[in-house]
């Protein structure tokens, strides 16, 4: 369940980017290969670890689930959502903030949304190991497969974006510090944000 619902909102993510995008008169935030590459990469190796996480310890002070109920029950699916919206929303941000700042480059652009939609789904996929606890009351290192994915994942991404080789099949353009720090900066929220909404969650069931 965990890393369907994560496919799901990572995929409705980069659907929103480009409608949005259309609807907006704005150039493509994105190109094919780079939504290949999440879908294949990105994507992949998270929801992968994710198949493989540990249960909850404390799994049998909780209720019983009913068998027959939805894979978006629960609020699973307003969860889908509103992280989908999310994760779209972040990605047109950095586009946007990368066609001001470099007017006269697209794929500069293109490149802010492609590093943002990729890390923040990276970032995003701790959040789906429970719907209420921290992923520092489960523990970072609980899930080791999914931290390596995390980081495997980043590294993969910034070697898109820096070896040549690469960038010139990816058609994308080599970032600024400054353009790193905004770009993680805005990749991080997700995760931020869904621990804030879980820290309400869990005050609400004291």
């Amino acid at each position: 369940k965990k890393s369907i619902i994560f496919l799901l909102s990572c995929n409705l993510g980069e659907i929103i980017a480009l409608f949005i995008g259309i609807l907006l008169g704005w150039p493509a935030p994105l190109r094919p290969i780079h939504l290949l590459w999440v879908n294949l990469i990105t994507d992949s190796l998270p929801a992968l670890s994710l198949g493989i996480d540990p249960g909850d310890p404390d799994i049998m002070d909780e209720k019983p689930r009913n068998p027959r109920e939805s894979l978006f029950a629960g609020g699973a699916g307003i969860s889908l959502i509103l992280n989908g919206l999310l994760i779209g929303t972040l990605t047109l941000v950095a586009f946007e903030v990368g066609r001001i700042r470099y007017s006269d480059s697209l794929m500069h652009a293109q490149t802010m949304a492609f590093v943002v939609l990729s890390v923040s789904q990276l970032f995003h996929s701790l959040n789906m190991r429970h719907p209420k606890k921290s992923i520092f009351q489960l523990g970072l290192f609980t899930n080791k497969y999914l931290l390596a994915s995390v980081i495997f994942g980043i590294f993969l991404q910034e070697m898109v974006i820096t070896i040549p080789f690469l960038a010139s099949i990816f058609k994308v353009f080599d970032l600024t510090m400054q353009d790193w720090i905004f770009v993680c900066a805005l990749s991080i929220i997700p995760l931020i944000i869904n621990e804030i909404v879980k820290f309400f969650k869990r005050l609400k069931n004291k």
